[in-house]
């Protein structure tokens, strides 16, 4: 492959796998949970991972984040081999290319929303500048909790902390946004608000977005349906 021709699929792709497996155990106890995926996803669009408990959707999730090191096969995310990577510079390259908003919310109890969202910054050891309170302040408005700034996260509702954990994946502008059965711990009329603002941050800002999903409702939401059973693409 010429390298214009990889630049071009770097533009166009946000991340793929080739011929991705994960094997699990051994012997009679083996479970094979990927089984041989080939996948891109595009860049700027809104991907729904659909599937049953233990079809794999989860497991693919966590090797194309960085999360998990498939068997055999191959993962690449905005041009980077994750393969190539040691523990060290996966670490970073996830904090640098990848964002997270996980079902539990996961917003650490004695910060702020507005401290919970800036929380990257600090742990890449950046610094937190007017500009990057200002980006903040702007997706909390976008994802309408910039009244609840300086509240706690025992101080909001299950959407307004879902919002605030999305302001959080955003604020780095990651190349990737996973989210992982976002809307899974709220009632119908939240999630639909939690989902509709994940659609908009692809529509919006240009994010690109990987869901995954067990709810037709939610997947509705996506540009892209990849429905797995098996460890397979189907």
């Amino acid at each position: 492959m010429s390298a214009a021709t990889q630049n071009a699929i770097h533009t166009t792709t946000a991340a793929s796998a080739r011929n991705l497996t994960k094997t699990f155990g051994r012997g009679e106890a083996e479970v094979h949970a990927l089984r041989g995926i080939d996948l891109d996803l595009p860049r700027g669009r809104f991907t729904a991972i659909m599937g049953p408990s233990g079809s794999g959707k989860s497991t693919l999730m966590h090797c194309l984040a960085g999360l998990d090191q498939g068997s055999g096969g191959a993962v690449t995310v905005a041009g980077t081999d994750l393969g190539s990577l040691d523990d060290d510079a996966l670490t970073i390259f996830r904090r640098e290319h990848i964002g997270f908003v996980f079902q539990s919310f996961n917003l650490l109890p004695m910060l702020t929303a507005s401290q919970n969202i800036l929380l990257p910054l600090e742990l890449a050891g950046r610094g937190i500048d007017d500009a990057a309170r200002e980006r903040a302040r702007s997706l909390a408005e976008a994802l309408g909790v910039s009244d609840r700034l300086a509240h706690l996260p025992a101080e909001l509702s299950g959407g307004q902390q879902q919002r605030v954990a999305i302001a959080r994946a955003l604020l780095t502008q990651p190349d990737l946004l996973f989210a992982d059965e976002p809307a899974g711990n709220l009632d119908s009329a939240t999630a639909v608000e939690v989902l509709d603002h994940l659609r908009r941050a692809v529509r919006e800002l240009g994010q690109t977005v990987v869901m995954v999903t067990h709810d037709q409702d939610a997947a509705k939401y996506a540009d892209d349906v990849i429905s797995m059973q098996d460890g397979r693409i189907v």
